[in-house]
């Protein structure tokens, strides 16, 4: 039952302004529209309720932190339905763009429709807590291919190593969501990270900055020169020597699927911790503009 569902909290309010001047064309490749559920339900079948983060909530978000471009990525909490996330990309003169979710029930037509509305790329998942399988992506990757997007791959560490021999295969540029969701606690060798290591050395493959909040072991108590999480320093520095052409980031705003009050990050802090991960102006500037232009506006 829906109502039986737990309620998550809502992003920070008070969004800080970063520390450093964001260079025009600004992207976030990864944030959340939810609802306003009187106009855009959410599904059934979702694990928690959020609470509304419509559009205009997120535009004071970039207003705020210099952000000018965004890729709308769709939450599990709306199923199927890609609604919120296009309404968003209708709205935004150009700027933004729509990572969508899809099944077998999608007719080509549907995708076609999709991709005029401004979809470039599509979600899976391998996660033990949803629905996903690497049946389910190859048998969508013809699909995706045809339309020349790219696949947004969402895996925890266990099920990365697992299907290792299946993500090496996948043809269409893949991005590896949230680094693998590796946990900084374990450092560099860990298996998984290892593995996403060797995966970016082939250009197929792509790596997001993003959740940092929940793969962070000591949350907001891990601070580095008044910058909370600073233990996904060490992870996103790796990958940005081993793809700097193929780095992005995301806020993940308004971070759903969140409960505990302590772990909510601010999107001023996630800009600063991006910039000291990054340590140089080229390097920020590639991945906050060059690399996402690239994979989703040209």
């Amino acid at each position: 039952m829906a109502n039986d569902l737990p309620y998550a909290l809502p992003p920070d309010p008070n969004t800080k302004k970063p520390s450093f001047a964001v260079p025009d064309k600004a992207c976030d490749t990864h944030f959340h529209i939810f609802g306003p559920p009187d106009r855009f339900p959410y599904s059934e079948t979702r694990r928690y309720t959020p609470p509304g983060a419509p559009i205009e909530h997120y535009r004071n978000v970039q207003k705020l932190t210099g952000l000018t471009r965004a890729i709308a990525v769709q939450p599990t909490a709306h199923g199927m339905d890609n609604s919120a996330i296009l309404h968003a990309v209708n709205q935004s003169d150009g700027n933004m763009r729509a990572v969508i979710r899809f099944n077998d029930k999608t007719t080509d037509a549907d995708l076609e429709a999709l991709h005029d509305a401004g979809a470039r790329g599509a979600r899976f998942s391998l996660m033990s807590d949803r629905p996903g399988s690497s049946e389910m992506i190859a048998n969508a990757i013809p699909r995706i291919e045809k339309l020349g997007w790219s696949l947004v791959l969402h895996v925890e560490t266990d099920h990365f190593i697992d299907n290792e021999s299946f993500i090496r295969s996948i043809p269409v540029p893949t991005v590896i969501d949230h680094m693998a969701r590796c946990p900084p606690a374990d450092g560099l060798e860990h298996p998984a990270f290892k593995l996403l290591i060797d995966l970016l050395k082939d250009d197929r493959f792509w790596v997001k900055i993003c959740s940092v909040d929940k793969i962070s072991a000591t949350r907001q108590a891990c601070v580095e020169n008044g910058i909370p999480f600073s233990d996904v320093i060490p992870l996103g520095q790796a990958v940005i020597d081993a793809a700097p052409d193929r780095t992005i980031w995301g806020t993940d705003w308004p971070h759903g699927n969140t409960f505990n009050p302590g772990q909510i990050p601010n999107e001023g802090d996630l800009l600063d911790l991006l910039a000291a991960i990054a340590g140089e102006k080229e390097k920020l500037h590639k991945i906050l503009v060059d690399n996402p232009d690239r994979l989703y506006f040209s």
